[in-house]
This record gives structure tokens, C-alpha cells and sequence, in this order.
């Protein structure tokens, strides 16, 4: 491998096989190693905290790999992550693949308990959590270290770590259909060709600035980290004030000069539809989790790459330039296959479809995983063979080839849900609904409409009285992540059902003003600024009815609405309302308040006409 990657100094060698001693050939962590030594200066990891260098981030890994070596770390063996992004969650990911081990990572915003129950499930006997979370996560027979090593100690005082490709490297979880999340394995070699192909593909340097901008517990964060790492590139943090903001993002990666960029389909629409200046260092924009409806301009001054791929597959299973919106209008394919990944649609029959028919999408090759952790069943039913004798996982996905090649995506053949780039299965929020005492029976669908997606709860209450949308939402938050909280609350008597007693979905009546939970009595809005509000709000959720008292997210709101409802706010009345006005007051009132106190600032450098005609516009 020294040879590989270029070294001739003999000084070098030693050093450099000390780094890469145990680790399988063209392995991850043994490239980021050999970056360390080849450019120890080179910027590794960039924040608002300050910069790393690739020497003092390997340094760090290996400290920290020691103590988890001497915690019981090593091949097979799952480390658990709970740490907010920073440079200290990267330092464990990587010590975690250099101990020969893998990695499990937590989002710590998720309720205590939701953590506790994933940890416990996943068997993991060593953490790594900031010293506040320790007695939070600690249990008979784990280790729960923080995020500083002990000190500096060189990992061989232990013994090098001998892990091949077939060793586990890290594990993603998922909503799962039983009402609990399920672990995915993927292992050693499936990561090293998700990595190998990016930075072919995309031909990622060490002059390149990465963004990281993925959800914690999302595997697309494994996506945004360690490809760049492996070629040299620095990894620019994204501040969480500005990843959910389309604005303050664009700006972001206009002023830290980022190269290349993931970001969720959702946010990624809004991108693409935004005027960039010429001059942006920007010139591959990474997109994947939902289906993508936007079309790139012509003077875009970066590509759009659409990717697809459940975590089961290792991230990414197809890819491709998304180009100007073609005459015929269809919607942008997914792409075609990666580096040594295939791609099987087949019909009811099981047999192959012809191009432009619909079927099944399943995946063949290096980036299939192993499957389910702790559930045999479960992966013997998504993982098979084919009469080839290849290994495939069904993907409940619809999709067809079209005539160039590529593959057009048609949806989930299932109930399995993913809106805002998270996969979610009704199921599990229904389970944990159907705990609170006031909810005799639920059921949770994800609503289109136009284009705003809503994940809608349905509940039969226990009793004439009926808990309030805030109460039931409080009680969700306690054991769900935010991502699958339901936008709206509909009560029912019953819940509509088929002749042969399933669930009738299609039955499911439409959320109204006269249906729909909510956290407060109506009243009207009393003031000319409180109607405009209510008016934008009503068009932004595509409601009947909204009071002077009801909470925008409440209603069905979210960041990426909150940021077009602010935006219209301050076209409407020309007050700078920022998206933490709206999270500080979500009220129409409250709202109605702030532009006023915004708008009365300006008097004195305003006639009084103008003020009443920016109340009154």
C-alpha cells in the first residue's frame, strides 16, 4: 500500500505502517491515515470553532481508538456515537473503523428514551457521548467514554486491529414497521466502493471544500464525510442556524468557498431555483431522499447530481447529471447503477420489465448490506438470491428504464413513507400515539397536496373529551424524533375500514377547520396586519381557517414553510422578521406583534402615510 499511494522517503515508511498497520488493503480509514502523513498541514476539518489539520485529527483518532480498544472495541464489535457535529463526532467515527470496529451514530436531539432503546437493541458496549450524556446512556456491561481522550498513547501498546472487508463498519437506524427502529449493517468493503466511486466520479481533492450539513443519525452523513476525507479534502461544518434556511444556507456555501455539497431534496428544489452569481465556488450539487421535481436552468453555475438509495444499499445505488428540463417535461430519473452495483426491475412475475413498463427496483452488488441487526427473518425477507446465484435486496421501490438507460422513479410500492429525506413507517408513529391515554386508535398517512407534503395522524379518542393537538404532540416528542411528529391531528369516531377489516386509507377524510385538533379555541384575527398573516399562512398550508391564536407549526408547518412564510412577510410588510421570530412566536398574534414593532422602528424616517400603508398593503 505504500507503494500505492506514493511514498519513496524510507523515513516515511515506518510511520506510515504504524498508520495503517491491521487495516484492510485500500481501506477508509488507512487512506485518511495516509493523507496525515503525506499533508499533515492540510486542513482536515473546518467549523465556526476553528480548523484541524489532517495530523491533529488522526492524532486524535488515535488516541481515542486506544481507549476504545482498551473498552473492548474492535472487529464486529459497534461503538455508539451520540455527539453533535463538531470535530470531536468525526474523531469517533474514525477511531471507531480504526480499532477494526464499526460505528453507530445518534442523533443526541432525539428523546433520551428513543436513544436508549436503539443502544440497547443494537448491543452496543461501547459509547462515545459528551461527559454531560454519560450517566444519561451508562448500563451494566458499557462503556461510556468522552469526547477526550485521556491522553496520548500510541494504539500499538494494544495490538493492531485486523479487520477485513467483510468486518462490520458502521450501522444505520431506521423506522421500522413493528413500531420499533431497525438497525442496517453495512460492512467494510460495501463503504471503500461508496468512497471509492465518489471520488472517481465527482474527482474530489484536496483542494475541494465539503459541506456537512446531514441529519446525525442519517447515513448520508457517512456519504458527506468520508469520501472527502479519503481524498485529502477539508469538511466544512455547517452551522445549524443556516441548515434548514434555503437563504442563509446559500449564502453559507457562497462565503466558505464549498466545492461540493449535499443537501435533501426538499431544500435542494429551492436551491436550484435561486439565482447564484457566476462566480461561486460551487460546482457539484449532491441531492437524494426524496423524489426531485426541479429542473436546473440553464445558467446554473454548478451541475445537479439526483442520487438514489436506500440505507440497506450503503447510501447510493444510482446516479446522474440532472440536465435542463427536456421538451417532453417528464420528471428527472434517478440516474443509472454505480461502480459495481446492478440494477434489476421486475415485475409481479419476478421476471425483468420492458423499458418504460413499471416494476420493482432491486439491487445487486458491492453496496448491498448485510441486513438487519438482530432480525434474521426480516433480512431473509428483503435479502435473496436469484437464480444467478446474485444477492438481492428488494427495495419496495417502484421504478422503470427509460429509452437512454436511466432509471424514472415511481414511488414506494408500500406504506413506508419518506418525506424531508427521512425514511419513516407510519406504524411507529401510530404505536407510540396509541400509548397516550386519551388515544384509543390511530392511524398515520402522509397527505399530498399540490406540492406540500403532511404527515397526518388519525386518532379515535377513548372518550368524549379529546386531547388538544399541543398535548398530543408533547407526548410524541417524548419518544420521536422531530422528523416524525404529524403536521396535523384529526379526530374520528371510528376509523374507516375495508370489507376485509384493513385499514380503508382511502377512506380517510381530508383535514378541515372542523376536524383537525388544535391547540387553541378560534378566535378571529381583530387586526388588519393579524388577517394579512392569517391570509399567508392559509395559503402556505392550504388551510380554510386560521385564528389569531393558532401556532403555524401546529398547523402544519415546518422550517422550509416557515422560511417562505417569513419571506412573505417581509415582502408583504417590509419588516426584517428572521426565522427565529417565527420559532420565538408562532402565532398569528404573536407575528402580528413583531411586524408592528418592526414596522413603528421606521416612523421616524417615514411620513405617516407610508407606515399606514405598509400596516395596510
Amino acid at each position: 500500500m505504500a507503494e500505492r499511494i506514493g511514498v519513496r522517503s524510507p523515513a516515511q515508511r515506518p510511520a506510515l505502517q504504524h498508520l495503517i498497520s491491521g487495516l484492510p488493503k485500500g481501506g477508509v480509514i488507512g487512506q485518511i491515515a495516509a493523507n496525515a502523513l503525506l499533508h499533515p498541514t492540510a486542513i482536515a476539518v473546518a467549523s465556526d470553532e476553528g480548523e484541524t489539520s489532517y495530523a491533529r485529527l488522526m492524532a486524535a483518532v488515535s488516541d481515542l481508538a486506544v481507549e476504545m480498544t482498551t473498552a473492548g472495541a474492535g472487529p464486529e464489535v459497534l461503538v455508539g456515537i451520540c455527539m453533535p457535529r463538531c470535530r470531536d463526532l468525526i474523531v469517533a467515527m474514525l477511531a471507531a473503523l480504526r480499532t477494526g470496529g464499526a460505528f453507530l451514530p445518534l442523533d443526541p436531539g432525539w428523546p433520551l428514551e428513543r436513544i436508549r432503546r436503539v443502544l440497547e437493541d443494537a448491543g452496543c458496549p461501547v459509547v462515545v457521548a459528551p461527559p454531560a450524556r454519560a450517566a444519561d446512556l451508562a448500563a451494566p456491561g458499557r462503556h461510556v467514554l468522552g469526547d477526550e481522550p485521556d491522553g496520548r498513547r500510541v494504539i500499538g501498546e494494544h495490538g493492531d486491529a485486523v479487520a477485513t472487508g467483510e468486518h462490520l463498519a458502521y450501522v444505520i437506524y431506521t423506522s421500522g414497521s413493528t413500531g420499533e427502529p431497525k438497525g442496517i449493517e453495512i460492512n467494510k468493503a460495501s463503504l471503500a466502493n461508496l468512497v471509492d466511486w465518489h471520488v472517481d466520479t465527482f474527482g474530489v481533492g484536496p483542494a475541494d471544500r465539503v459541506s456537512c450539513l446531514s441529519g446525525l443519525s442519517f447515513d448520508a452523513l457517512v456519504w458527506e464525510l468520508l469520501p472527502a476525507l479519503a481524498a485529502g479534502a477539508t469538511i466544512c461544518l455547517t452551522p445549524e442556524a443556516v441548515r434548514s434556511s434555503a437563504a442563509g444556507l446559500q449564502q453559507w456555501l457562497i462565503d466558505q468557498e464549498i466545492t461540493i455539497a449535499y443537501v435533501p431534496t426538499t431544500l435542494a428544489e429551492t436551491l436550484i431555483a435561486t439565482e447564484w452569481p457566476a462566480t461561486t465556488a460551487l460546482r457539484t450539487m449532491l441531492t437524494g431522499g426524496d423524489a426531485l421535481h426541479v429542473w436546473p436552468k440553464p445558467n446554473l453555475p454548478f451541475t445537479v447530481v439526483n442520487n438514489y438509495g436506500p440505507s440497506e444499499c450503503t447510501v447510493v445505488a444510482t446516479s446522474g447529471v440532472v440536465p435542463c428540463r427536456p421538451v417532453n417535461g417528464a420528471a428527472p430519473t434517478i440516474g443509472r447503477p454505480i461502480a459495481n452495483c446492478r440494477v434489476y426491475i421486475l415485475g409481479d412475475d419476478g421476471a425483468p420489465v420492458r423499458p418504460g413498463e413499471v416494476g420493482e427496483i432491486h439491487l445487486a452488488g458491492a453496496n448491498v448490506g448485510r441486513g438487519y441487526r438482530g432480525r434474521p427473518a426480516l433480512t431473509a425477507e428483503k435479502f435473496f438470491a436469484n437464480e444467478a446465484n446474485e444477492r438481492l435486496y428488494r427495495t419496495g421501490d417502484l421504478g422503470s428504464w427509460t429509452a437512454e438507460g436511466d432509471i424514472a422513479f415511481h414511488g414506494r410500492r408500500d406504506e413506508q413513507l419518506k418525506i424531508r429525506g427521512y425514511r419513516v413507517e407510519p406504524n411507529e408513529i401510530s404505536a407510540a400515539l396509541d400509548g397516550h391515554p386519551s388515544v384509543g386508535q390511530s392511524a398515520v398517512v402522509l397527505r399530498d397536496e399540490g406540492d406540500t407534503r403532511r404527515l397526518v395522524a388519525y386518532v379515535v379518542p377513548t372518550s368524549p373529551g379529546q386531547a388538544s393537538a399541543v398535548e398530543l404532540r408533547k407526548f410524541l416528542a417524548g419518544c420521536l424524533p422531530v422528523y416524525m411528529l404529524p403536521d396535523l391531528f384529526v379526530r374520528l369516531d371510528a376509523l374507516p375500514l375495508t370489507a376485509n377489516g384493513k385499514l380503508d386509507r382511502l377512506a380517510l377524510p381530508r383535514p378541515t377547520p372542523d376536524n383537525t385538533l388544535s391547540g387553541a379555541l378560534y378566535r378571529e384575527p381583530s387586526s388588519d396586519v393579524e388577517r394579512q398573516i392569517a391570509q399567508l399562512i392559509r395559503d402556505l398550508l392550504r388551510l380554510e381557517r386560521v385564528g389569531a391564536d393558532d401556532n403555524f407549526f401546529l398547523l402544519g408547518g415546518h422550517s422550509l414553510l416557515g422560511t417562505q412564510l417569513v419571506l412573505g412577510i417581509r415582502e408583504r410588510f417590509g419588516a426584517e422578521l428572521m426565522l427565529r421570530d417565527l420559532f420565538e412566536g408562532p402565532t398569528v398574534a404573536q407575528l402580528a406583534h413583531k411586524v408592528e414593532e418592526a414596522v413603528f422602528k421606521l416612523v421616524s424616517s417615514m411620513g405617516e402615510e407610508e407606515v399606514r400603508r405598509r400596516l395596510t398593503h
